[in-house]
């Protein structure tokens, strides 16, 4: 899918990131990517975390509870 998809920043952000553009000699478009690929990342972190089934997360005495050996 190669969709463009436009959008409009503040002027903070967009004096941000100028000035890190000079100050790390990259162009903006690879601080955008090399930002957003960092909230995705985290996002998913996020996401796997809240999806853990509490059934298969159980400690060990959880676990065994009940069970006659």
């Amino acid at each position: 899918m190669n969709e463009e998809i436009k959008f409009v920043l503040d002027n903070e952000t967009v004096e941000a990131l100028q000035t890190y553009s000079a100050l790390l000699n990259k162009a903006p478009a690879v601080i955008i990517k090399e930002a957003l690929k960092g909230y995705f990342e985290a996002a998913e972190q996020k996401l796997a975390a809240q999806q853990t089934d509490p059934m298969t997360d159980l400690d060990f005495d959880e676990f065994w509870d009940g069970v006659d050996l």
